[in-house]
């Protein structure tokens, strides 16, 4: 399981996570609240969306961040939403950088 050493991104417009290998994953705020997948954000039965984009305001912010256990993080952003979990797991496979989005197109994971 891929573990963060270092989260950085209270009340920023960006949030990076510093991996064990220090590669550095640096997601945009919003892009992260817009991919909570919590039952307030999506339907749980069908997986349809049910948050709007347009009521989250472009320069949300991470209010708090809290570890949940060695797996995930819950972010309290400043929209007011506080629900989601976060998945280490999921966030490295998609860290959004040059290097990993390449290797995603091409099949093959970055070092």
């Amino acid at each position: 399981m891929p573990m963060p050493v270092e989260i950085i991104g209270l009340l920023r417009s960006s949030i990076t996570l510093v991996w064990d290998d220090e590669h550095k994953s640096v997601y945009p705020a919003r892009d992260l609240r817009l991919a909570c997948r919590c039952a307030e954000c999506i339907e749980e039965m069908t997986g349809k969306p049910l948050l709007d984009p347009g009521r989250v305001p472009g320069a949300v912010r991470a209010r708090a961040i809290k570890l949940v256990g060695n797996y995930a993080m819950n972010i309290d952003w400043s929209d007011g939403h506080s629900t989601g979990i976060y998945n280490f797991r999921a966030l490295r496979a998609s860290c959004p950088c040059d290097e990993c989005a390449n290797g995603r197109s091409t099949g093959k994971s970055p070092a």
